[in-house]
């Protein structure tokens, strides 16, 4: 399973039959004003954006969605906090 970081886990990459996932770690605490999030919504901590094949990405919204978990995660960081 891929995993993607900077500062701490920023999301995870997993493939099942009809979805590749994308699962950020601390996706609840993430703003989503482009509503890229469609899985994993009922969790206190994470969130995730399935995607079906041939299905778009919403590019700038998803580089939005990196740079917010970075940034949460450097703040953590800062803050002495994992």
């Amino acid at each position: 399973m891929p995993v993607w970081s900077h500062a701490g886990i920023l999301c995870t990459g997993e493939s099942y039959k009809s979805v590749v996932k994308m699962t950020f770690a601390r996706g609840a605490s993430l703003p989503d004003p482009s509503r890229l999030f469609n899985s994993s919504l009922e969790g206190n901590t994470r969130r995730a954006i399935d995607v079906r094949e041939k299905e778009k990405i919403d590019e700038k919204a998803l580089q939005a969605l990196v740079r917010a978990a970075v940034a949460l995660n450097l703040s953590k960081k800062k803050a002495g906090l994992r």
